[in-house]
C-alpha cells in the first residue's frame, strides 16, 4: 500500500474500549500490528516496515515532561492513593487513572489500575486494567515495551474473562495483541471465536478486515467489510476501507462509488486526504 496512504489513514480505533465506534485511530502498521486509537481519541501514525516513523502529537505529548503544575497535582494523588482505605481506594485511583490519562501517561494509568486490581480482583477491575494496558500498547513505539504491555493486555483481558466469558471486546481487543507475537493465529482464532458468538460483531468483523487489509487478501476484507455495512450502513470506517480494499484489488468502478458515498458522510480531514489520493491513483 502507498506510504502517503499509510501516513493519512488515522482513522478509526481498532480496538480499545469502544473501539470502532471511535472517530480516529486505526492505523494499518504491517510490521508490528494494527495499531488504535484509544478512548481519548488520540491516534497514532505507522509505516511499512523499513519506512520511517513520524512521530505524532500523542508520543510527543507522552515524551513531554510534566510542568510544574502537573507535577504537584500528581504528588497529592499518588500521596492520596497510598493513604487511602479499603472505602476511600477505588475513588483515589480513579482519580489517579485520569490524570495520568489525561497528561498520555498510558502506561502510568495501567500501572496503578493493576495495583487495584490486585487489592480488589473483582470482573470490573480486571477488565479496566486490561483495558488501559491495552491502550498503552496501542502507543507503545519500543518493541520490547510493546510486548511487556501486550502481555499485560493480555493476562488482565484473561483474568477478566474468565469470570465472564461473554466480555467479546475484552476478547477481540486480547486478539489483536497477539498480531505481533510469534503466535499470531492466536488473535486470528480469538477473533473467529467472537463471531462464533455474535456473527455481525462490529469489532471482530472490522480487526479481521483489517488484518486481511495487512496480508493484501483484499478479496477477504472486502467481504469483512461489506458484512459491517450489511448490519451497520452508517459506518464510516468500514465503508472507508472497504473502498481503500477495493482500490489495491483493482475494483476501480466499485471504489469510486464508494468513496463518492464516503465524501457525502464523512468530515474528518484525514480521511477525505486520503481519498482525494486515492482517487488520484485511480486516474
Amino acid at each position: 500500500m502507498n506510504k502517503s496512504i499509510l501516513l493519512v489513514i488515522g482513522l478509526s480505533a481498532m480496538l480499545t474500549v469502544g473501539l470502532y465506534s471511535l472517530p480516529k485511530g486505526v492505523v494499518l502498521n504491517a510490521d508490528k500490528k494494527l495499531s488504535s486509537q484509544t478512548p481519548g481519541g488520540r491516534t497514532t501514525t505507522i509505516t511499512k516496515p523499513n519506512e520511517t516513523r513520524q512521530e505524532t502529537t500523542t508520543e510527543m505529548e507522552h515524551n513531554a515532561p510534566l510542568t510544574a503544575e502537573q507535577q504537584q497535582k500528581r504528588s497529592a494523588l499518588l500521596s492520596a492513593f497510598v493513604k487511602a482505605g479499603e472505602t476511600e481506594k477505588v475513588k483515589t485511583a480513579g482519580l489517579l487513572i485520569d490524570f495520568f490519562r489525561s497528561v498520555s501517561r498510558f502506561d502510568s494509568a495501567a500501572f496503578y489500575a493493576e495495583q487495584l486490581a490486585d487489592n480488589q480482583p473483582t470482573e470490573a477491575n480486571m477488565l479496566r486494567t486490561g483495558d488501559l494496558y491495552f491502550e498503552a500498547y496501542g502507543f507503545a513505539v519500543d518493541d520490547k515495551k510493546s510486548a511487556g504491555l501486550g502481555q499485560k493486555t493480555r493476562d488482565f483481558y484473561q483474568k477478566a474473562l474468565d469470570k465472564n466469558p461473554n466480555l467479546l471486546l475484552a476478547k477481540a481487543n486480547m486478539a489483536m495483541t497477539y498480531v505481533s507475537t510469534q503466535t499470531p493465529m492466536q488473535g486470528i482464532m480469538l477473533l473467529r471465536e467472537v463471531l462464533q458468538q455474535d456473527p455481525t460483531n462490529e469489532v471482530a468483523l472490522f480487526n479481521l478486515g483489517l488484518l486481511s487489509m495487512r496480508s493484501n487478501q483484499y478479496d477477504r476484507a472486502i467481504e469483512r467489510f461489506r458484512q459491517i455495512l450489511a448490519v451497520n450502513p452508517n459506518s464510516r470506517k468500514a465503508r472507508f476501507y472497504l473502498g481503500v480494499s477495493l482500490v489495491e484489488k483493482g475494483e476501480k468502478v466499485e471504489a469510486r462509488k464508494v468513496f463518492t458515498e464516503v465524501k457525502a458522510t464523512e468530515k474528518d480531514p484525514q480521511i477525505l486526504a486520503a481519498v482525494e489520493e486515492l482517487e488520484e491513483r485511480m486516474k
